[in-house]
């Protein structure tokens, strides 16, 4: 039979009291709808109670206000997002951080039992055209409202789901290419990395690019990975974990986090390429010369890539990098080209995932066996592979052709 705890006086106290030994107060300890730890102080127990029954009223004052249907989507969300007991830290992080920047302030206000397809619909009109939010932004949106709305549906506060079918009928209006990320072409490939590489400033990010392009890894998985994951005599790498980063607490300060690959299927290796293999060469000479990586991150350590401040770089500082070494080449590239009159070579506007799409497709342009491209990749589902081969082979269908017309003689 548990123990019975009590206060200095000798009474007994309830779950989730206590009485602090440094200063006496009283404290209760509960958990809210967000899955946040929270605290109630009193001087004296008899205050610390009527505290209690007064957040125990306000509680069923809002089950009342949700069974009634007079709940904002706020609270809805906030109850349905409360269920999810499961998320990672990280991924809750994610979910609250996109309703909070883009529902809450707005759209959460409504009613929930008022809120109407047409109502949806307009919002994320106004999410895409008024803020700007690209395709799949939206759809981030939309797998946070869907399933929150299923939530009043089975509890009978509304009979149907006003996000049934938006997302269909916007990408239908919206062009059915909005949203897609493309891969750098093979001239473009090329000059993005002959860039870095002969460039007196950015040269010290080739090895970075070149895993990137060479492994086709997330982000957060080349951060991620240790001297330990690279296997020099196999040539093979260790994909294990993941580096996330987020906000934690509520705050607005981002930490990195070691978490499991975004799927199980995440969880695999890579094999290496020559070039890969020199990278991950360059970089351990040069850090047995200057001193390894001694960030330690969820106990983890010996991380290969390292920022001029010696900690493990996070993904935003990549995409912004990517994003002025695009520019710098752009701008030299009109100037040269209009010198040697000939059309530039632009680089579009691309990000860290655009250089895992860019290596899929260089993949799918050479291998056929789409289970060894889905193993590499460590795509969930087999549709996300075919999807990027359909559009890789797309382009090859004209090369074809003229390889078939050159050899048959049969006209």
């Amino acid at each position: 039979m548990a123990k019975t705890r009590k206060d200095l006086r000798g009474r007994s106290l309830r779950k989730g009291e206590v009485q602090r030994t440094s200063d006496k107060r009283y404290m209760y300890t509960y958990t809210d709808p967000l899955g946040r730890r929270k605290f109630i102080y009193a001087n004296d127990l008899t205050q610390l109670r009527e505290k209690e029954e007064k957040l125990l009223k306000d509680q069923l004052d809002g089950l009342d206000i949700y069974v009634a249907g007079k709940a904002t989507l706020n609270e809805t969300f906030d109850r349905y997002i409360s269920t999810k007991y499961n998320l990672r830290e990280s991924t809750r992080s994610s979910y609250l951080y996109t309703y909070d920047h883009y529902v809450r302030d707005t759209f959460g206000l409504k009613r929930i039992a008022e809120i109407k397809y047409s109502d949806v619909l307009q919002f994320y009109y106004h999410l895409l055209n008024q803020q700007g939010i690209s395709l799949g932004t939206l759809d981030s949106v939309h797998c946070l409202l869907h399933p929150t709305f299923q939530l009043a549906v089975r509890d009978e506060i509304i009979r149907k789901n006003p996000t049934d079918g938006v997302m269909k009928e916007i990408s239908r209006e919206s062009g059915k290419n909005r949203g897609v990320r493309h891969a750098l072409t093979i001239e473009q490939q090329r000059c993005f990395m002959e860039y870095i590489a002969n460039h007196p400033i950015y040269y010290h990010w080739w090895p970075m690019f070149t895993i990137l392009l060479g492994t086709g890894c997330r982000i957060g998985e080349a951060l991620g990975l240790r001297w330990q994951d690279i296997d020099f005599e196999n040539r093979v790498i260790s994909i294990n974990h993941s580096l996330v980063y987020y906000p934690t607490n509520g705050s607005n300060k981002c930490v990195l986090r070691v978490s499991l690959p975004k799927t199980d299927a995440g969880i695999r290796t890579i094999p290496m390429l020559d070039i890969v293999k020199d990278a991950f060469e360059m970089l351990y000479e040069e850090q047995k010369e200057n001193g390894f990586n001694e960030t330690e991150i969820d106990g983890m350590t010996g991380f290969i890539f390292c920022n001029r401040f010696g900690s493990v770089p996070n993904p935003q500082t990549v995409n912004h990098t990517i994003k002025r070494i695009a520019n710098n080449y752009n701008a030299d590239e009109v100037v040269r080209a209009k010198k040697e009159h000939r059309d530039p070579i632009i680089l579009p506007n691309f990000s860290c995932h655009h250089l895992r799409h860019t290596f899929c497709t260089r993949l799918c342009e050479n291998e056929t066996n789409l289970k060894v491209i889905q193993s590499i990749m460590g795509h969930k589902n087999i549709e996300t592979t075919l999807d990027i081969y359909a559009e890789a082979t797309e382009k090859k269908k004209q090369e074809s052709f003229e390889n078939l017309a050159a050899k048959l003689d049969i006209f």
